[in-house]
């Protein structure tokens, strides 16, 4: 029944999407650029010389069609993060999931098809670390036939969260894989490129959004930070939260908003104070025992001609271990049943027909690169295994029957149950490596569990799922309780999500229908545990039509080397 019921509501949204459906072409350059700050310069892949890269602009529904130039020294690949690409993850973009990279002196074209998207997402590259340096966003405007499910802005601003590196990322996560050592720390954060005014380098430019008196204004906020979560605010004004991962919420007003690294966020702000000029500020926020480097970043919310200073001392953000912050803000995100969100239709108990439950972890491998300065070296696994990215894509693996790529055996149950958040004395869990995948039905109603561990540092995990949104329909501290946790999930208005965290000491349960056919990758979207192999795959079978199943291959796929 659950499953009808997304169709009928799908198929109508669908039907007025197509009324107004446009294309659209965009060309990326991709080539390494040098870019100044903190008084030094770094080499940088980019797209278009612009850090950050291009927006892409679009309506919902639209098509969108990216061809991608690559004139760097290496291959790369290209996600559409939170676009659903239905029944088409030929274009997805995670390397050697969905596609081999694209080589260097070659270029590939993407094809986006939006669906019920609404709101903000973003690109980025998805292979090594390339996504430092090379992502933007994806504005998708309400179809022509549509308005917000608020009074229009009189403007908007995107705001994109990055970490910044004084080198080249894809060099600094293959010096640190070959060592078998952590990754540095970040040098920077950064607003839209700009490091602002606290790094101490007189040449730093710092963001600035002009404003008009008593005019509303929607903030496009992306957090494209390698590692770190963030507090963002604006001093002296009150944000409004409207939608999170191209999804309308119910509205809220915080001081302040958290967002994961993956995560867009909608948000209103109201230029009704005194004219000046207020710093908008970020920070990091970490539960872990290895917390990252608290800098606080900042930009300049101005009011039209107004000349004046404004005072650091003036900026308070959470600090960067308040978890009570942090529950504060995220508590507070729920759906709306707002005509532009498609209905809600949340996988109730009878209907879950696949369950899976995971454990997260940071554990230790044996360093056999020559390179290794440790005898033990870094891995982070999904339920005691550690992905391994095969030599061709899962997906074409798939596709054409080619056996030895990967494994459809991913274990639905941890190997072994412990107190998995709390005293890890005398525990040993063993590390398998490997590429195994999730595999379930079409029209499966999916429930996954996602519990925290204290393995490694602890702290929290940002989990993407490609190819879906999905419900978040529970979270607690302590260890998953199957018997009694589920009686306290919302499963009336829970929020619609692709990146959704989990807290360093607890777990968080989501839901699904199995509704689009494919290879979809899942991981963490701290890149350094993505890195050491925090992610697995979930394979959607085809369905029994040809709707139901995926597109064919395109011809133009990038080859893979040992093809």
């Amino acid at each position: 029944m659950g499953l009808v019921t997304w169709s009928v509501g799908v198929l109508f949204l669908s039907t007025l999407l197509l009324c107004s459906a446009d294309v659209h072409h965009y060309e990326f350059f991709v080539r390494e650029s040098n870019f100044k700050k903190m008084c030094n310069t770094s080499t940088l892949l980019v797209v278009n010389n612009s850090y950050p890269g291009p927006e892409i602009r679009v309506h919902r529904g639209d098509t969108v069609f990216v061809n991608v130039h690559n004139r760097g020294k290496y291959g790369f690949t290209i996600h559409w993060h939170g676009v659903k690409q239905p029944r088409n993850p030929w274009f997805d973009g995670p390397e050697f999931i969905t596609q081999c990279p694209i080589r260097p002196r070659t270029n590939f074209t993407y094809k986006i098809i939006l669906s019920e998207e609404i709101g903000t997402l973003w690109w980025h590259a998805h292979s090594d670390w390339t996504r430092g340096s090379v992502h933007g966003a994806i504005v998708i405007l309400p179809a022509e036939n549509e308005t917000y499910p608020f009074p229009t802005p009189d403007g908007e601003q995107t705001i994109i969260l990055e970490s910044w590196y004084n080198g080249n990322f894809k060099k600094i996560i293959d010096k640190a894989l070959a060592a078998g050592t952590p990754p540095p720390q970040p040098d920077a954060y950064a607003i839209n490129g700009h490091l602002g005014d606290t790094y101490g380098c007189p040449t730093d430019t710092i963001f600035r959004m002009e404003v008009d008196y008593e005019k509303t204004y929607l903030l496009r906020i992306i957090n494209a930070a390698m590692n770190e979560q963030q507090f963002f605010t604006i001093m002296n004004h009150t944000l409004t939260v409207v939608a999170v991962d191209a999804s309308y919420i119910r509205r809220f007003k915080s001081d302040y908003i958290l967002i994961s690294p993956g995560q867009t966020m909608d948000v209103l702000v109201s230029a009704n104070q005194n004219a000046g000029q207020y710093y908008m500020a970020t920070r990091p926020f970490s539960d872990s025992d290895v917390p990252p480097v608290d800098f606080i970043t900042t930009g300049i919310f101005q009011y039209t001609n107004f000349v004046g200073g404004s005072n650091a001392s003036l900026i308070t953000l959470p600090a960067m271990n308040n978890t009570d912050a942090m529950l504060n803000f995220i508590s507070r995100i729920r759906n709306t049943n707002v005509t532009q969100n498609p209905p809600i239709n949340v996988p109730v108990d009878t209907d879950i027909n696949r369950r899976v439950f995971i454990t997260l972890a940071v554990n230790d491998l044996p360093c056999k690169n020559s390179k290794c300065v440790v005898s033990d070296g870094f891995a982070a696994s999904l339920n005691n295994v550690s992905f391994v990215y095969p030599h061709i894509d899962v997906l074409q693996a798939y596709y054409r029957n080619i056996r030895g790529v990967f494994a459809e055996t991913f274990p639905f149950l941890p190997p072994e149950f412990y107190d998995f958040t709390g005293n890890l004395t005398g525990v040993v869990s063993a590390v398998e490596v490997g590429t195994r995948a999730i595999c379930v039905n079409y029209g499966d109603a999916v429930e996954i569990v996602l519990q925290s561990t204290q393995m490694g540092a602890g702290g929290s995990h940002p989990i993407h799922l490609h190819g879906y949104s999905f419900y978040w329909v529970g979270a607690g501290f302590g260890n998953f309780n199957g018997e009694t946790d589920p009686s306290t999930y919302n499963l009336v208005d829970p929020p619609l999500m692709n990146t959704i965290d989990v807290p360093g000491t607890g777990w968080v349960a989501i839901r699904f229908f199995a509704n689009n056919p494919g290879v979809w990758y899942m991981h963490c979207h701290f890149e350094r545990h993505t890195s050491w192999g925090m992610s697995t795959v979930l394979i959607v079978r085809n369905g029994s039509t040809i709707e139901t199943s995926i597109r064919p291959r395109p011809s133009t796929m990038p080859r893979c080397h040992r093809t």
